[in-house]
């Protein structure tokens, strides 16, 4: 038996840059928003309020990423994600136990390949806000364009697919980029 779950991509080294610790590309990965549970999410600011605004959390070296894609998992991928998820909650997130530590991991792996439901190699961004109290999750998919635009070649340009609606927050790359590093 297979299943379909998030597996962490990198298309240029930007997650490198903007988390704290970026995930290697090709890790088995959750959604990770119960990694701020214990946060106010109105209080992140830098590179954990960037995890919190559009980071899955890759499973491994816990680090975040921007895309995952869907891919296949076998069955003993899958227990190594789920075994590998419960120890991360136990040791970090102060579950009980071990038993009650795999639950919330068997849960968040579900959670994870519902949004698999579509084909391998299909890519999803995450988009995370707080608003009236609560964390809000928007997923979207991304697919490859048929046919590249005019003028851009034969270039691999993703397009955007489904969506609810974009996040309210337009981040100014420009100034981010004059800014001077830490």
């Amino acid at each position: 038996m297979t299943h379909r779950l998030p597996r962490t991509l990198r298309l240029d080294p930007s997650d490198t840059v903007i988390f704290a610790e970026a995930a290697e590309p090709g890790e088995w990965a959750v959604p990770g928003g119960f990694e701020f549970w214990e946060e106010a999410p109105e209080s992140l600011s830098g590179k954990r309020r960037q995890a919190f605004r559009g980071g899955f959390l890759g499973i491994g070296s816990f680090g975040w990423s921007t895309l995952v894609e869907v891919a296949e998992a076998t069955e003993d991928q899958y227990a190594a994600a789920l075994a590998g998820l419960a120890r991360h909650i136990h040791r970090h997130h102060g579950a009980p136990d071990a038993a009650a530590a795999e639950a919330a991991a068997r849960e968040e792996l579900a959670f994870a390949e519902s949004l698999c439901d579509h084909p391998p190699g299909t890519v999803l961004a995450l988009s995370r806000s707080f608003a009236d109290g609560a964390v809000r999750e928007q997923f979207r998919t991304l697919h490859r364009r048929e046919t590249p635009r005019e003028g851009f070649g034969g270039l691999p340009v993703f397009a955007v697919v489904e969506t609810e609606d974009e996040p309210v927050e337009h981040p100014d790359l420009t100034a981010f980029a004059k800014r001077p590093k830490p």
